[in-house]
């Protein structure tokens, strides 16, 4: 995990150096090219008050691995590992019938001419994970700006931007612009951002929202930030993306929140929250990765839903790897309304040596415990790790910190501080596995 920005005091009374990275670019930091697959974190506040309406968003039609949570005959229980699988006793009710046509009717786009932003009104999609700043459009105005405008339609538009200042030479350049139909019923927002300091600290961000005239709301956030490391001293790059959708006409809507962090010697973290709620029906999902960098890897998947009634069911699986010996273990579960449950669990045991022990059982009396001749498959590298990131990152890597003055030096806070609080949203449900 990454230290917190104040730190904790040395261990051992070791003395720790910073170096300054805020002149590292995209070819210094570059390490090696490995393949390419997800998207993550960053964790400070653009001391901007803009554009979050509340948390809300339309119920765009499942695409892609959206379709995972629709139905639960898709529910992806993870069958490589798992020797059984059940499917959930029942089914997601799936919201296409209802809602397919919805993404398509998000309010009237206001189409600014001439010097007024484009709409930029599209609702976030699901399981989508975390884009690459390529995809995020962030273009700052060099001048500060104030205006406003009609469109030939009537929908107004409006476009700021600014510059703050604070110790450290900090600076957040920003742009804030919207628009509005012409009764008031749709709007959108957006807000680009990027920060730095003297400390090498750099960070882009994004946040959109907006509502249509249906009640739909939506809302999104996405980050992107360069630090270095305050006990390793080597730089990191952690992205992070919030999406919610809300519908205005029945009792529907997602949140997810997804994360990443590298560092340059490999050490990789990614994760991501997720719920949903379709009238008397609700799930959750949680995963995350771990790679220490030195063939260490630990993944994790827990899944669960829920009705109104009282049902319940859940699958969930956990990995753990190195040097070719390890273990996976997981469980299939199932809670009526009465109470009465049922559950089965498994494991692996991988000795590294093309022997793998199995063993599971269930409430029902089935039960296996055998060794088994079987090679063992695993990543101990992530798909998608420094040297992409690094690749991805140029817009980032490119901030250029206020010139810092002969003599003077950024102030390094090594002090203790809380960990950051969890950021879901409040009217986000909690509810927990079996």
């Amino acid at each position: 995990m990454a230290a917190s920005s104040g730190g904790l005091s040395t261990p051992f009374g070791l003395k720790l150096r910073r170096v300054d990275i805020s002149h590292l670019n995209e070819s210094q930091l570059k390490v090696r090219k490995l393949g390419k697959k997800s998207r993550s974190f960053g964790n400070r506040d653009c001391r901007i008050d803009c554009c979050c309406p509340d948390s809300g968003l339309p119920i765009p039609r499942a695409t892609g691995s959206g379709q995972s949570v629709e139905k639960a005959e898709e529910w992806p229980f993870d069958s490589r590992n798992s020797p059984h699988r059940v499917k959930p006793a029942l089914p997601f009710a799936s919201p296409q019938s209802r809602f397919g046509s919805k993404q398509e009717k998000f309010y009237p786009r206001c189409t600014p001419r001439n010097s007024g932003p484009q709409s930029r009104d599209t609702p976030p999609k699901r399981d989508t994970g975390i884009a690459n700043e390529k995809d995020m459009g962030i273009s700052l105005l060099n001048e500060n700006v104030n205006e406003t405008g009609i469109n030939e339609d009537g929908s107004t538009w409006f476009r700021e931007s600014g510059e703050e200042f604070g110790d450290n030479g900090y600076r957040c350049r920003w742009t804030r612009m919207g628009g509005q139909s012409p009764d008031g019923s749709s709007e959108w927002k957006e807000t680009w951002w990027e920060k730095s300091d003297w400390t090498g600290y750099k960070e882009l961000g994004v946040e959109k929202s907006g509502r249509n005239a249906e009640g739909d709301s939506w809302w999104e956030t996405w980050q992107e930030v360069l630090h270095q490391d305050e006990w390793s001293n080597l730089a990191r790059i952690e992205r992070s993306a919030q999406k919610q959708a809300k519908s205005g006409v029945e009792n529907a809507g997602w949140y997810e929140k997804w994360w990443e962090k590298y560092d340059a010697k490999g050490w990789t973290e990614k994760g991501a929250h997720k719920y949903g709620r379709l009238n008397e029906q609700s799930w959750w999902e949680k995963w995350g990765e771990h790679y220490d960098g030195r063939g260490s890897v630990l993944k994790w998947t827990d899944k669960w839903a829920e009705t109104e009634i009282g049902t319940k069911w859940g699958d969930k699986w956990e990995e753990k790897f190195f040097a070719g010996i390890g273990s996976r273990q997981g469980e299939t579960w199932h809670v009526s309304p009465g109470g009465g449950r049922w559950s089965r669990t498994w494991g692996e045991e991988h000795f590294g040596n093309g022997k793998v022990h199995k063993y599971g059982k269930s409430t029902t009396g089935e039960s296996w415990d055998i060794v088994v001749d079987e090679e063992t498959y695993y990543s101990a590298e992530p798909h998608y790790g420094w040297a992409d990131v690094v690749g991805d990152s140029s817009q980032l890597l490119s901030i250029k910190p206020r010139e810092r003055p002969p003599g003077v030096y950024p102030d390094v806070n090594f002090g203790s501080s809380p960990p950051p609080a969890d950021d879901i949203p409040p009217d986000v449900p909690s509810s927990s596995s079996q």
